[in-house]
């Protein structure tokens, strides 16, 4: 429902109000197709991907050396791994914080605050001073930045990937549940492309000092693009009516817990293999080249990206496989391959240059065909009225239980016990999404 909160003098008008604020802005009174929606749902979303990346790589190529350096190099990286897992544990509050700031305000003033929180942390980072600087200080300031960015990714959530599920025609589901995830993939090629290019260009004590600065300073910039972008939007009539329409907003998150957690695990776990894997061909493998192996991480960051191109491919022919198939068969079906590729994971990465770059070019085709498909999984079977605010809490868990955690454990894993610990690990993400898919029959008709 609209709020009808005033703000300024009693005279102000309230936020429904038709001719009130930025709702006015660009009011067309038309129709909003499905196609309009995912350009929305992208252009937010690249920014938050681009962040993400920027963060992981700079966690593995940055961060062990200049916040670390008193730490040998494989404690160094686990310890930075730590705090990058600190977003992703701090996201659910972001949600439920901001949930809670839409409720007494509007949607419009929750996502200029959450962008806010995101951009400042951002560039805090980018300035931040070493540890040689400063000592533990830096440590304890960049995991209170990590901790805003990641209440700021949940505070971040609009409800237009929800949106556009439930807008998109009921033949094309998959294509459109697909759109938003083609941020994923852009946003590393963008990332690894900055990171590559400044290795490249720099010396070893260049980059360290002042130059893995410059793509924070690049997201920052970004983000403030994409809030402007993303007002743009749901600021405006037509989305503000579709939105409610809907029932696209916050709903008690107690209750939510309460009656429909069954659906919030479900829905979390049946994307658990991709989410696994996507870790594990992105920041992981970065960290194994960095600290086992003689190759250029520029040149690593290289095959990485054309992991990325495939993935791209391979994230637009999930939309048509499972508009074809179905959602839970395309999901069922890649959970098992990954349990397949699973095995082949320590052959892989110990069989030098061809076997390394064919786990790139593997993993991120198959992250492609399931990532895909992997976000609101189970949107549909929320009532209604808890929708909104469920979508956001699944993606939360999805997030906090498949990839959290991935590169710290994955590496801790193969440093001390062996690469074939990894496969164990995707391999139970696998099982976990089988498993999880086998509960759900309702999740190929709806969503």
């Amino acid at each position: 429902m609209q709020s009808s909160t005033t703000y300024g003098d009693a005279g102000a008008a309230p936020i429904s109000h038709p001719h009130s604020g930025a709702r006015n802005i660009n009011a067309r009174d038309s129709h909003i197709s499905p196609g309009e929606i995912a350009v929305g749902v992208v252009i937010g979303r690249v920014s938050e991907y681009f962040d993400f990346f920027v963060y992981a790589i700079a966690s593995v190529l940055v961060f062990p050396a200049v916040f670390f350096p008193w730490a040998d190099r494989l404690e160094a990286t686990l310890y930075s791994f730590i705090v990058f897992s600190f977003a992703f544990i701090a996201r659910p509050l972001g949600t439920v914080v901001f949930m809670w700031i839409q409720t007494r305000f509007s949607r419009e003033i929750k996502l200029t605050i959450a962008l806010f929180i995101m951009g400042t942390s951002t560039v805090v980072i980018s300035f931040l001073p070493t540890y040689g600087q400063i000592g533990a200080a830096s440590i304890v300031v960049l995991s209170l930045m990590r901790i805003g960015q990641g209440v700021a990714q949940g505070g971040s959530w609009d409800g237009l990937p929800s949106l556009l599920a439930l807008n998109a025609p009921q033949n094309k589901r998959g294509w459109y549940a697909m759109l938003g995830q083609l941020s994923a993939p852009i946003g590393f090629l963008i990332a690894a492309g900055l990171f590559a290019y400044l290795l490249t260009n720099l010396s070893s004590d260049d980059f360290l000092v002042w130059g893995w600065r410059y793509p924070f300073f690049c997201a920052f910039a970004i983000n403030v693009v994409a809030l402007f972008a993303r007002l743009r939007l749901v600021s405006t009539t037509e989305y503000s009516r579709l939105l409610d329409a809907h029932e696209l907003d916050p709903a008690p998150v107690g209750e939510l817990v309460r009656t429909q957690g069954s659906n919030i695990v479900i829905g979390a776990l049946a994307a658990l293999a991709s989410y696994a894997l996507f870790h594990l061909v992105t920041v992981f493998p970065l960290s194994w080249i960095q600290l086992y192996d003689t190759r250029p991480v520029a040149e690593f960051l290289h095959v990485q990206m054309w992991g990325a191109v495939l993935a791209l491919v391979a994230l637009l022919a999930s939309g048509i496989i499972a508009d074809k198939v179905g959602r839970r068969t395309t999901l069922g079906t890649l959970a098992a391959l990954i349990a397949l590729f699973s095995a082949f994971v320590p052959t892989l990465l110990d069989g030098g240059v061809a076997g390394q770059n064919t786990f790139i070019l593997v993993g991120f085709t198959l992250l492609g065909l399931s990532y895909g498909q992997a976000a609101g999984a189970v949107t549909a079977n929320f009532q209604q009225r808890f929708r909104y605010t469920g979508a956001a809490l699944t993606s939360d868990l999805a997030w906090l239980v498949g990839a959290a955690f991935a590169p710290l454990v994955a590496l801790g894993l193969s440093a001390h016990f062996g690469l074939g610990y990894v496969s164990l690990y995707l391999l139970s993400g696998a099982v976990g999404s089988l498993a999880a898919l086998s509960l759900n029959r309702a999740l190929e008709i709806r969503d």
